[in-house]
C-alpha cells in the first residue's frame, strides 16, 4: 500500500521538482501524479518490471507538452485528432529535457538511457519495447480510468458518461498491456456501466 504522505519516492523528488516546471500545462502535474500512483500499484502486480526504470520515466514522461503552443495541445489528443504529429514532437521534446534532468541529478540505481528510450514513443508506439515500457504505457492509459482522469478529459470536450465509456472502452482499454493493467481498466468501467444504471434499478429521476 502506498501512503498518502509518501506517494513520490525520496530518490525521485528531485526529477519532480524539476518535471513540475514542464507540467504546468494541460493538467500535466496532476496527471502525472496520478499516474505515478498508478504505477506504484501496477508494480506490487508485476515484480519483474524495474521501478527504478518505470517511475522516473512516468514523471518525466510528459514534459515535452511544454514545447508545444497551448492553443494546439487539445488537437493532438482526443477521438479524433488533428495533429498527431504534435504527440511524436511532445516525445521528442520529452526525451531532451528529461535527459537535462536526468544527468543534472544522476538518481542512484536509474539506468538513464532505459527511462529515456520509454518516453521516445510512449505514445506513438502501441508494443511494449520491455516489460517496464509496458507498465509505463499502462500507467499512463490507465490514468484515463480513474476518476481524476474521468473528471479532467470529460471537462477538456465537454463529454457526456455514455460519450466517455465509449471513448475508454474502444480506444483506451484495448491498448493496455499488461494482466493487472487491463484488469484495473475494465474493472473502473464496469463501475462506469453500473453508474449509468443507477436510476434504472432504484427508481430514482
Amino acid at each position: 500500500m502506498i501512503p498518502a504522505e509518501d506517494l513520490i519516492l525520496p530518490r525521485d523528488l528531485p526529477l519532480w521538482h524539476d518535471a513540475r516546471l514542464y507540467l504546468d500545462v494541460r493538467n500535466n502535474d496532476e496527471h502525472t501524479l496520478v499516474a505515478y500512483g498508478v504505477a506504484r500499484a501496477l508494480l506490487d502486480q508485476i515484480p519483474e518490471a524495474r521501478e527504478s526504470v518505470v517511475l522516473p520515466a512516468i514523471l518525466l514522461h510528459d514534459v515535452g507538452w511544454k514545447r508545444v503552443p497551448q492553443d494546439l495541445l487539445l488537437q493532438a489528443i482526443g477521438r479524433n485528432p488533428t495533429r498527431p504529429d504534435l504527440v511524436r514532437d511532445h516525445e521528442l521534446y520529452g526525451v531532451d529535457i528529461a535527459r537535462g534532468i536526468l544527468q543534472r541529478h544522476r538518481p542512484e540505481g536509474v539506468d538513464i538511457e532505459a527511462v529515456l528510450a520509454i518516453i521516445d514513443g510512449h505514445d506513438t508506439t502501441r508494443h511494449a519495447k520491455s516489460i517496464e515500457d509496458a507498465v509505463v504505457k499502462d500507467s499512463d492509459k490507465g490514468w484515463r480510468v480513474t476518476p481524476h482522469g474521468m473528471k479532467t478529459i470529460r471537462g477538456w470536450y465537454d463529454w457526456s458518461l455514455d460519450q466517455y465509456i465509449d471513448m475508454v472502452s474502444n480506444v483506451s482499454n484495448p491498448r493496455m498491456l499488461t494482466a493487472p493493467g487491463k484488469a484495473m481498466a475494465e474493472g473502473f468501467t464496469a463501475s462506469l456501466r453500473a453508474e449509468q444504471q443507477l436510476s434504472r434499478y432504484l427508481g430514482t429521476p
